[in-house]
């Protein structure tokens, strides 16, 4: 069956490369964007739909959502995966509103975007959510294997994912009929940490292109990676 799918910051990066691997799976994707010229180009090389959608603005969103509706009727599918990683700063030098950029974005962005588009995965079938998470989230790994150096991983980043964690694990209790999970891509070369990582963005959509094809009796409220569930 063809699924409708909706990704957020998918002009690039680990949302580009997830709404290639699903578009040529058969699916109908659209990817969401905040720069509408670049979104644009992104789309027409992919091949794939496009919706200008800025997930820290609520009109921006609401906007995108009420597209949805109208092009499509429905969605099936929703890839939570725009993100920022935010000012490099020790902790204790790092200023409130620089932490608050990356939780609008990370966190309250997905609340946002999630929220809108309820509505829409209800009238689906076998409606999927996933949520791009990251394996510095994990409390247990931060102190196992000492995720401590600010000039890796900026500390607001990590705490935003853990969030974005929780809020996952809500929003499976809150939405029973719904698979929703979230997806560590591991550290995948992208734009977010310029070009660096272990791997490249096909590796690295490989979770989230599992969850987001799941069978509607498939898990939900988990935190994975490839290797399986994430330490906590």
């Amino acid at each position: 069956m063809t699924d409708i799918i909706v990704i957020t910051g998918g002009n690039k990066g680990i949302g580009r490369e997830t709404a290639r691997r699903l578009r040529e799976a058969g699916h109908t994707v659209v990817i969401g964007a905040r720069d509408p010229e670049r979104g644009r180009a992104a789309a027409d090389e992919l091949g794939v739909a496009f919706v200008q959608l800025d997930v820290t603005d609520q009109a921006s969103v609401d906007a995108a959502a009420e597209h949805v509706r109208s092009e499509h009727g429905r969605l099936d599918v929703l890839v939570n995966n725009a993100g920022v990683t935010g000012t490099f700063a020790p902790v204790e030098q790092t200023r409130a509103d620089d932490a608050l950029g990356v939780l609008d974005t990370n966190v309250l962005g997905v609340l946002r975007v999630t929220n809108a588009f309820v509505p829409l995965l209800e009238l689906s079938d076998h409606a999927r959510i996933v949520n791009v998470s990251s394996g510095v989230s994990s409390i247990h790994d931060t102190i196992e294997k000492g995720y401590a150096d600010w000039t890796v991983i900026p500390p607001v980043y990590a705490m935003s994912k853990t969030a974005l964690n929780m809020l996952t694990v809500k929003y499976a209790a809150a939405l029973p009929a719904m698979r929703v999970n979230a997806a560590d891509p591991g550290y995948t070369r992208t734009d977010l940490n310029g070009g660096e990582g272990a791997h490249d963005v096909t590796e690295g959509t490989d979770d989230i292109v599992r969850l987001a094809t799941i069978a509607v009796d498939g898990p939900t409220g988990t935190v994975s990676n490839s290797a399986g569930p994430l330490r906590w």
